[in-house]
């Protein structure tokens, strides 16, 4: 937003006692005057209220840490045969005679 320099307020004010007229210039001064600081009191309030509540809350609670094992026991068959490797030797496979070579 561009600021207003003092030509600018000038103008501002020109027409405004143009529109206006010099009579009712003062009266609409004060009532803006007074629309402005009732604002500011609103907001004064309003942080004050926020500030305060910020202040009230009381620090993150203490954390507590819980650390849990699981108990598993081994797991053994009931019916456990051992299994020894053993040696795979490869075997030629011939074509069954109702099927057609392949190629």
């Amino acid at each position: 937003m561009p600021n207003i320099g003092p030509g600018e307020l000038l103008v501002i004010l020109l027409i405004a006692l143009l529109v206006f007229g010099p009579k009712k210039l003062p009266e609409l001064g004060k009532s803006l005057g007074a629309g402005i600081r009732e604002f500011r009191k609103g907001t004064q309030g309003l942080k004050e209220e926020l500030e305060g509540s910020f202040r009230e809350t009381p620090g993150p609670a203490p954390v507590q840490t819980v650390v849990a094992q699981a108990v598993v026991p081994p797991v053994t068959p009931a019916h456990a045969t051992p299994v020894t490797p053993q040696a795979v030797t490869p075997q030629s496979v011939t074509p069954a005679a109702d099927e057609p070579p392949r190629s």
